[in-house]
């Protein structure tokens, strides 16, 4: 009896010790509320630092006795800070209206008042509408669409609205759970202050960043009931004048727009310095062109809810949009990154410093990687510009051999995401350019060389790997690390000239491409295709993937646009009429003007595709044409499976040659017309892999 009793008692132990642990981001909001760092947290359980971030960001969950002791440590924690507030949302109404969220406490403000998110306290908007303006229930058909979809993320404690709202045109305002909120503003100033005083926003994505201001979404129908026009007359500054009702009021009522205005995307706040605390809100104007529909095909149609959901999702998994999907691909660098951090100066107080592996500063670029408008350009020779660009090559006819016009097919491979998989763990420098006369080459290095790659043999039905045009290089010229590295690997001797170069690197871009890659993996999986399909399962599923869920085939569309756009946006030019070359421009003064690093990047994946098309080569198959992504071979058979070679041995796809898959850097079909088109094409002198997609049999994609 005796050790029975005593099997009791360590069964009644192991019950009384707490197992559950809290969602992820609590976990970290109440180490950080304690002042505890993760270091700290490690040598109390005996594990490293990567894995408490691990369990932290959900990542992984720690298991048997050291589950037990972490849930101890946070079920202590949660007495001594217990959680903000939650939402105090009522019952449903009669008709299918919960109450209006309440006010919530921000988690601990950072060091520097420019991190500090504070919600404004509630005010009489967040009051609940009388049964008179209450609008309908949601028609059955639409409730059970609701109950398909896949539930959203829980939202952050801080802000219990989730981050965003759309406003329709009854006084209702959408959340990303798919509930409808009552929202009384009448004018655009008491809007301002209904999103502050909501629960609305976004925790920060690193710990030194900032959280996610509220955004509100206007619908075209909540769009006049504001007062706001259906369509901006100005179609050249895209803003409402400075003397519209609209603009006046919020200026009346204490606010202030950024240097933009009011316009599609409009961000509206108080300075710090006047009121202590954070206090911002983002508007975006769908009938303005806020959603456009190259980035967010559809959404000219989409009505409030479906604008929830999509918006919403493609918060969790990127970031609240913030403009278009080129501007949230350049913030979502920032937030992954911060450039500063509050540090101790001598006196004891705070200041800002940098964070290691971050863009700090803004710095000029060198002579050879600036466009022709910037200041360091003027008076540049035409030969000394660094043009990393993508492939848009065709085979001259000539070099298509009568093996390969026998073939009845063309068929169109896709890399996947393929600027995003050229940017992970892409070495890409932090700071100023050094320029140096006769330099060893080190790959290691990032920088631009100047160099002759003229030497180098490419088989005449290959593209050239060191020019967008894919023609073989004429003498020395000025090349990215990735492309002068892939020279050495060839063989080759390379012996640059002279070099601008960056000594302090690092993996900038690593967070960005990872965040991306979830977002895009998880989404395809929305639309049902996943790592785990064989290649014809895969090749079905992409089919008639977009035709899944045209609103997760929106957030798809967005997440690739994001990946390109942010590319793109670090070699912005100047706009404007007024602007004169020579001047300098706005966007010169971020340290994520870096055209640098898109140089880099598009090189990395101009290398990536020549490597593999390298070893296709060395299997008996050519290309005819490359456009950026897009790769374009004769075929026996309309589908890649007809095409990819396989080994002898195994049966399985050779080594380093195109693959098929949902993963970034492997290919998915683009299109396949009859051979005897794309010939056709080339003799006119246009691309076929630029319209190989156009196949209406085929499903092509972005």
């Amino acid at each position: 009896m005796a050790a029975v009793s005593e099997l009791f008692d360590a069964v009644d132990a192991l019950l009384a010790q707490p197992r559950d642990l809290p969602a992820p981001g609590e976990r970290e909001r109440l180490r950080t509320a304690a002042h505890l760092s993760r270091p700290e947290v490690a040598r109390t359980l005996g594990v490293t630092p990567d894995t408490v971030t691990g369990w932290e960001k959900g990542r992984s969950e720690p298991q048997g006795e050291l589950r037990a002791a972490y849930a101890r440590l946070l079920a202590g924690l949660a007495q001594r800070y217990p959680a903000p507030a939650s939402m105090q949302a009522g019952a449903p109404e009669p008709r299918g209206r919960e109450s209006s969220p309440q006010a919530s406490t921000a988690p601990p403000a950072a060091a520097d008042d420019v991190a500090a998110q504070q919600p404004a306290p509630a005010t009489a908007f967040s009051a609940r509408r009388s049964s008179a303006s209450r609008r309908p229930a949601r028609p059955q058909a639409v409730q059970d669409l609701v109950a398909e979809w896949p539930a959203p993320p829980a939202p952050a404690t801080g802000f219990p609205a989730g981050p965003l709202a759309v406003v329709d045109g009854t006084g209702g305002a959408h959340l990303a759970d798919g509930r409808v909120v009552d929202c009384p503003a009448a004018t655009l100033a008491q809007l301002v202050e209904w999103a502050l005083a909501a629960g609305l926003g976004q925790e920060r994505l690193h710990r030194n960043g900032r959280d996610a201001d509220p955004l509100v979404v206007i619908t075209a129908a909540a769009a006049e009931r504001f007062g706001l026009p259906g369509r901006l007359a100005d179609r050249r500054v895209l803003r409402l004048p400075e003397d519209h009702s609209v603009v006046h009021d919020l200026v009346a009522a204490g606010w202030r727009l950024t240097r933009r205005g009011f316009g599609p995307w409009a961000r509206v706040y108080r300075p710090v310095e006047a009121t202590g605390s954070r206090q911002c809100v983002q508007f975006a104007i769908v009938p303005w062109g806020a959603l456009d529909n190259r980035s967010w095909p559809g959404a000219e149609g989409w009505d409030a809810l479906t604008l929830a959901r999509v918006l919403s999702t493609y918060a969790a998994r990127v970031l609240t949009p913030r403009g278009s999907t080129a501007v949230n691909g350049l913030e979502l660098m920032t937030s992954l990154r911060p450039p500063t951090k509050p540090v101790r100066d001598n006196a004891g107080g705070w200041t800002s410093g940098p964070v290691p592996g971050s863009l700090t500063t803004p710095v000029d670029p060198a002579p050879p990687e600036a466009p022709p408008e910037h200041p360091v350009a003027q008076d540049r020779p035409e030969d000394q510009v660094l043009d990393e660009e993508a492939y848009e090559w065709v085979r001259p006819l000539d070099l298509l051999g009568d093996d390969e016009c026998a073939l009845p097919w063309a068929v169109g491979l896709d890399v996947n995401m393929a600027f995003a998989a050229a940017a992970n763990r892409l070495t890409v420098g932090l700071g100023e350019p050094l320029h140096t006369d006769g330099p060893q080459f080190d790959k290691k290095i990032p920088g631009c060389w100047y160099v002759d790659l003229s030497h180098v043999e490419i088989a005449p039905r290959l593209p050239s790997p060191f020019t967008p045009h894919g023609r073989r290089p004429t003498g020395p010229a000025w090349y990215a690390t990735p492309t002068v590295a892939y020279a050495a690997e060839l063989g080759y001797d390379v012996r640059p000239l002279e070099a601008w170069l960056r000594p302090e690197a690092g993996p900038y871009l690593d967070p960005w491409y990872e965040r991306l890659r979830d977002a895009y993996l998880a989404t395809m999986a929305d639309l049902g295709v996943t790592k785990q399909l064989t290649e014809r399962e895969f090749l079905d599923a992409m089919a008639g993937h977009k035709h899944t869920d045209p609103g997760m085939a929106a957030v798809l569309a967005a997440i690739k646009a994001t990946v390109k756009g942010g590319i793109g946006k670090l070699r912005e030019r100047p706009q404007g009429a007024r602007y004169r070359p020579g001047d300098r421009w706005p966007a010169l003064e971020r340290p994520t003007w870096r055209p640098d690093i898109r140089a880099a990047v598009i090189s990395a994946a101009r290398i990536n595709a020549h490597r593999k098309m390298m070893r296709m080569a060395a299997a008996g198959h050519y290309p005819i044409a490359v456009l950026s992504d897009c790769v374009v071979y004769p075929s026996p058979g309309p589908s890649p499976l007809d095409l990819l070679p396989c080994d002898a041995t195994t049966g399985k796809p050779m080594s380093g040659i195109f693959r098929l898959g949902v993963s970034p850097g492997m290919v998915k079909l683009e299109g396949a017309r009859e051979f005897w088109w794309a010939a056709d094409l080339m003799e006119q002198g246009a691309n076929p892999a630029r319209h190989i997609k156009d196949d209406p049999n085929t499903e092509g994609d972005e």
